[in-house]
Parts: C-alpha cells; structure tokens; sequence
C-alpha cells in the first residue's frame, strides 16, 4: 500500500517512571498529545508501526555499534529497564518478520543496514508504545541509529536513510505507520541533565515541521554537542522521518519544556503529501 502515518515524539524515561513529579498541567497535556497521536494512528488503519529509535546501549554497545539496524523478529520483548522505575509493565510486542525482511531488502538498495533476530526494547520504544499502541496488538518494527557513540552518521544519511525507508514502505502491500523518537535538547545521566535549551528546540522544531531540508541538515555535531546536549544528536530519528515525507510540512501537537522529565517533550506529526507554504508560493510566484 503505502507510508500512511508519520510522526515523532519523545521518549524520556522520565514521562513515565517521574510523572507524579511533573506539574500535572504539562503532563496532562502532554499525555493528551500522544492520545491525539495514537488516534491518528488508528485512523489510519496500518498493518504495522515502524519505530526508529535511538536505544541507550541496551543492545548495541561499543564492540559492535552499526549505523542503522532494523529489526525482524516474531516478536520483541520490553523494557529492559526495572519495570518500576520506568512505570511500565514488561511486555511482549509482536513483529512481522516478513515485512521486516522486505523492507530490508529495499532498503539496502541505496543504504547499508544491519538487522537483528534478537532485540530487547528499552524506554527509547517502549515510552512511545505505552502510549500509542496500548494493547500491544500492532506488529513493530524496531529501527536503531547510532545517536550514542561517535562517529555518527552524517544528518544527510539519516536523510537519505528515510527516503530509501519512504521508497521501500510505498512498495509493500502492507499499510505502513511511522514514528521517530528522542531528542530535542537534554542532557541526559550528567550534571546538566533537566537542562533544556528551549530556543534551540524551537528553532529546530521550525525546520523540521516547515521540512526545510537544507537547514535541518546543516548542524554540525559540534554545535549540537554545544547547544542541545549529547541527547541532540537523536535528531537524526527526526531527520529520517523528515527524509520520509520529503516535500510535507508537519503539526506540532505539543512541545513542553519539562525540567524533571529532563526533555523539551515534543509530539509532531507530518502531513503526508502537504508541501511547505513557503515551496508552494514560490512555484506560483
């Protein structure tokens, strides 16, 4: 069928394991937002949710840290972290193999892509999952970009990395969902962690609803390090998702600065099909 959902959203574990601690008014609305989400989901109908995450040394760690993973298991199992301390109940999430391998195959087309059998899920999906798929019915398909250890892979692969995603969705029969998770600014597990650099996010989150390709992809890491944290550089889940609905402008749902969720909480979904004003004016001009 076709890519027919795209979205992003954050994944902090403190969205779950600290929300007693959180001013209830922002983690209302939040939690409201990633309903509003899940509802678009389902309104879509997909047959399988592709989750590209950016896990936490969980199962890849410095002896072998591939660029880009997906996963292709029956069936996953989640979180790896203390149920209590994430507030979230181990589960056991159904995959599709089948789709998983096709999607595999298209995509090493244009980019080079591990896969793995085996894959536990830490709070990077599984926060997202509490929320948007609830009963655990929806088959996922977990995607891993190494957002921890350098080097990492330039923003113009995650790019390109989301368009040979894009391309190999639209050519299963399957209808095919969509979420990026992390970021913005954080720095997470450090002195600073509950920091959070909201002109950087609000900027950033400018460019990546309004798709502007060109300034999504021109930070440096250096610059991310700087003014985003080390847990700006999970950009680049955003970056592929923009990479997968080239030529759509977003809606931001929600973004909340929330100190003891340690994250600029965000919940965005892309408009798949609807070009950026600012691209439509000038081919009119």
């Amino acid at each position: 069928m076709s890519l027919v959902f795209a979205g992003v959203c954050s994944h902090a574990p403190g969205i779950t394991g600290r929300a007693k601690l959180a001013d209830p008014k922002l983690r209302d609305d939040l939690y409201a937002s990633y309903d509003r989400m899940r509802e678009r989901i389902e309104a879509t109908k997909p047959d399988a949710l592709i989750v590209v995450a950016a896990e936490h040394f969980a199962n890849f760690f410095m002896n072998n840290m591939p660029a880009y993973c997906m996963g292709m298991a029956e069936q996953y199992e989640g979180p790896i972290e203390d149920e209590d301390w994430l507030a979230i109940k181990r589960r056991t999430v159904p995959g599709n193999p089948g789709l998983s391998q096709r999607l595999i195959r298209s995509v090493m087309e244009d980019t080079d892509l591990a896969y793995a059998e085996e894959w536990k899920f830490d709070h990077g999906i599984m926060v997202p999952l509490n929320f948007l798929t609830p009963r655990y019915d929806l088959p996922v398909i977990p995607v891993n970009i190494n957002c921890q250890g350098p080097p990492l892979t330039p923003l113009h692969r995650a790019w390109r990395f989301g368009r040979a995603l894009r391309r190999a969705c639209d050519e299963q029969p399957e209808r095919i969902a969509l979420i990026g998770t992390g970021g913005v600014s954080h720095w997470p597990a450090t002195p600073d962690s509950g920091v959070i650099n909201e002109a950087w996010d609000h900027e950033f989150l400018d460019r990546f609803i309004n798709n502007r390709k060109d300034a999504l992809l021109s930070y440096t890491d250096e610059e991310t390090f700087r003014d985003a944290g080390q847990g700006g550089f999970e950009i680049r889940t955003f970056i592929t998702v923009a990479g997968a609905t080239e030529g759509s402008i977003g809606e931001l749902l929600i973004y909340a600065p929330i100190p003891i969720f340690a994250v600029g909480c965000t919940v965005a979904i892309m408009n798949i099909g609807e070009r950026p004003a600012t691209e439509a004016l000038l081919e009119t001009a």
